[in-house]
């Protein structure tokens, strides 16, 4: 099973599948609440959505595909040729959706309005990023400085919706500013609720003087698959075998009651993990 899930999430159709999906549920956010009420959202539309109300030189969908283009030169040297091709695709669904969605979806109060925006458009970017590419933009530049200089991605995008925002704040009300930050706090929560919530699992370490007989618990009565890694107590310099496992919310709670009623004295340490595939708990490789 797991091999055949990873052949479906490498595949070109699945892949453009969701990308079209995505984009298109994010300009339904963009084309049905969002432009009704003026809002900036973050990221590079944002800053597109902000010249067209200004200019109205070109749509905010053209615009995106104009300013993209030096963007996709960038991840085509410094990331990768698939990840651009992809994020091409993306883009231009995002643009020719623009183009032709138009929509209302009756949403007058400013504030439920930033709200719902924030939803659908998470949604929809959450959706573009279960692939192996991208909506374009910041996101191809988060990427390059993440990987050539370690800068976080959530530091890029904050300093840019940040100068996004002192633009924003010098020619909008602050009732719209003030929603237009809700929305993108919105947008990015529900990103990330929805990546997560397909592939959430927990990674548990279990440090007990008897891991073995844990271990094979977990194996024979809660069928999970365990691994051991070599440890030393920094005081006691004594070794230990740190039992590691990867299971999902449901078993948790079992798996803990059986850790303690083997031990009462085990530690039991659990962490959130974004993306477990594979029988080996192998990580894919993004771009």
């Amino acid at each position: 099973m797991g091999s055949k899930f990873q052949d479906i999430k490498f595949s070109i159709p699945w892949n453009l599948f969701l990308l079209t999906v995505g984009a298109i549920v994010y300009v339904v956010g963009i084309n049905g609440i969002v432009v009704h009420h003026s809002f900036i959202p973050g990221g590079l539309y944002g800053l597109c959505l902000f010249i067209s109300y200004k200019t109205d030189l070109l749509s905010p969908g053209i615009l995106y595909l104009v300013l993209n283009i030096p963007f996709f030169i960038l991840g085509w040297f410094f990331v990768s040729r698939r990840f651009v091709l992809y994020t091409i695709y993306c883009s231009v669904i995002i643009t020719v959706a623009a183009e032709t969605i138009v929509l209302d979806l009756g949403i007058h109060d400013q504030l439920y309005a930033a709200i719902a925006a924030g939803c659908v458009c998470g949604t929809g970017v959450g959706i573009i990023f279960r692939t192996l590419g991208a909506g374009g933009g910041m996101d191809i530049v988060a990427i390059i400085l993440y990987k050539y200089y370690n800068i976080g991605l959530g530091k890029t995008f904050l300093v840019f919706n940040l100068f996004l925002f002192a633009m924003v704040v010098t020619n909008y009300s602050a009732d719209i500013l003030i929603a237009s930050i809700i929305l993108t706090y919105v947008t990015a929560n529900c990103m990330d609720y929805l990546l997560a919530m397909f592939n959430q699992r927990k990674i548990v370490y279990v440090i007990s003087d008897l891991s073995s007989e844990i271990a094979d618990c977990m194996i024979k009565e809660l069928n999970i698959g365990a691994t051991f890694i070599k440890g030393r107590g920094a005081y006691t310099g004594v070794d230990k075998e740190i039992l590691m496992t990867i299971t999902n919310n449901i078993q948790l709670k079992r798996l803990e009651e059986k850790v303690f009623s083997i031990d009462s004295e085990a530690l039991f340490i659990v962490e959130n993990s974004f993306d477990v595939i594979g029988s080996s708990f192998r990580k894919r490789k993004i771009y």
